[in-house]
Formats: structure tokens, C-alpha cells, sequence
């Protein structure tokens, strides 16, 4: 009895903040407003707008940003732990770099869109310093771009997957390396055999985990590229702020439900991931 009352609260915290929102995307994507009566009534058509021209591109726009930063993150995160780990002097480097993991992790929105708009930006402190001491410029580069806000997403995954990651690969026993070295294996067939399936699950839980704070990114990608650049989450924003067509708020919900949607069957996965994680690791 005092641990379900002790549980209330969660529960009731998950009930309000996550099922109740969800619950009435649901149900208001499935509703349409009259524009000339603004009776409401049952259709389906908002799920049948958002799956073809500007929300499919959208779609199709925030999956394949989501899809590079996340795999991009998850190998110079990987990498950056892996050198961590084995740094002569790894202790004080670790605290170091897994302080600053936090903190960046977290850094996004407006000030993050603004520090790069202000240093590589087109008038950025260190665009004006190449053009104006060595005459060169970004080579065609825009940090308003699909690749410009790719680059601002890396900021924030990476330290990401540096703390996802790191408690994974302290968990490889070093009795693992040494039987396998005593059996006469090589570094390759260690890992090929020993390291690296149990380095997978984690890995690719981890990659799910990065692709959803992608996916659901907004306030970066608002300040930056506003819409210029098809995103499914700027899509929302347009439809729900519009004061001009009627109904389009239901559209908007429905894009919401299809982020959710695709959110959900990501954790699902990154979820089993984590099970299997977790009979390997313990």
C-alpha cells in the first residue's frame, strides 16, 4: 500500500503531462471545423493531408536530418568516449569532459541557434576573420541550410551520446580481454566476437535515443532556418499559430499525432534495445 502511494505521483504526473496530451491529439486529429458554419464533425481528411506534398516533404525532411545527425553523433560520440576511456590521465579528463557533456547536452533553442548564427554565421565573428584576414570564404557553406543546421544538432547530440555510451563501455569486463588475449585471439576477433556484440545493443539504443531528440527538436531549427528548410515540427508550429484558415489547427494535431507515432515506435525500440543491454551487462 505505501508503495503504490509512493508511486502516485508519477503516475499521475505521466497520466496528465503525457497520456492526457496524447489522448487528445487522437482525438482531435480526427475532427474537422466547418469554414463557413465552424460546426465540428468527425473525418478523416487532416491524416489524409499530412501524407502527401508539404507535410510528406516535411516528413521525409525531419526523418533524414534526424537519421545523419543521429548516426553522425552516435561515431564522434562513441569515438570521444572510447579516447576518454582510455586517456593516460582518464580520470580528471573524464569528470572534465562528462561535466561539460551535461552541460551542452542541454545547451539548445534560441541561444544555441544564436552563438552559431554569431560565429559562423554570414556575418559571424569567424566568417569575417577568414574573409578579412585570409581572404577566403566558407566555400559555399550556409548555416541556414539542411547541412548548416545539421552541423548546430551535432553540438548538442554528441555530449549527448558521450553520457549515454560512456556507462556502457565501462561495463566491458577486462576478464573478457585477457581470456580472450590468453586464447590467442587478436584485437579484431575480440571485438568481432566479444566487444562488439555486446557493444551493440547499447549503441544502436542509444543512435534511437539521439534520433528522437532530433526528430522532436524545434526552438533550434525555428531560429535558425525558420522555414526554409521542411521540417515536420515547424510544420505544427505554422498550423497551430494560423489565425486565417479555419480548421487548420486540426491539422496540426494531426501532424503532432504522426511525431508521436513516430517517436513511440522508436522508444519501443530503443526500449528492447535496453533489455537486451541489460542481459549482457549484468
Amino acid at each position: 500500500m505505501l508503495t503504490a502511494l509512493g508511486t502516485a505521483p508519477f503516475f499521475l504526473y505521466v497520466a496528465v503531462f503525457l497520456l492526457l496530451p496524447i489522448g487528445v491529439l487522437g482525438v482531435e486529429a480526427f475532427r474537422a471545423t466547418d469554414p463557413v458554419t465552424f460546426e465540428e464533425t468527425w473525418s478523416t481528411d487532416s491524416i489524409t493531408t499530412i501524407t502527401g506534398g508539404v507535410y510528406r516533404r516535411a516528413y521525409l525532411g525531419s526523418l533524414q536530418l534526424s537519421l545523419i545527425t543521429a548516426v553522425l553523433s552516435a561515431v564522434l560520440g562513441l569515438a570521444l568516449a572510447v579516447a576518454i576511456l582510455r586517456a593516460r590521465r582518464g580520470l580528471l579528463l573524464r569528470r572534465l569532459v562528462l561535466t561539460a557533456s551535461g552541460v551542452l547536452a542541454n545547451f539548445g533553442g534560441i541561444p544555441l541557434a544564436f552563438a552559431f548564427i554569431a560565429t559562423i554565421g554570414s556575418q559571424g565573428v569567424v566568417t569575417a576573420m577568414l574573409q578579412d584576414t585570409l581572404g577566403i570564404g566558407l566555400g559555399g557553406f550556409s548555416l541556414y541550410s539542411m547541412t548548416g543546421l545539421a552541423l548546430v544538432y551535432l553540438y548538442f547530440l554528441v555530449p549527448l551520446m558521450v553520457l549515454t555510451i560512456i556507462p556502457a563501455l565501462e561495463a566491458l569486463r577486462p576478464q573478457w580481454r585477457e581470456a580472450a588475449d590468453n586464447l590467442g585471439a587478436s584485437g579484431w576477433q575480440y571485438w568481432r566476437h566479444v566487444g562488439g556484440p555486446v557493444l551493440l545493443p547499447p549503441v544502436l539504443g542509444a543512435t534511437m535515443l539521439l534520433f528522437a531528440s532530433a526528430f522532436a527538436a524545434y526552438a533550434t531549427a525555428k531560429a535558425l532556418v525558420g522555414s526554409s528548410v521542411p521540417l515536420v515540427t515547424l510544420q505544427i508550429a505554422d498550423a497551430l499559430s494560423s489565425n486565417v484558415v479555419v480548421g487548420a489547427e486540426n491539422l496540426g494535431k494531426a501532424l503532432a499525432l504522426g511525431m508521436v507515432v513516430v517517436v513511440g515506435l522508436v522508444m519501443a525500440f530503443y526500449a528492447w534495445v535496453q533489455r537486451r543491454t541489460q542481459r549482457w551487462l549484468a
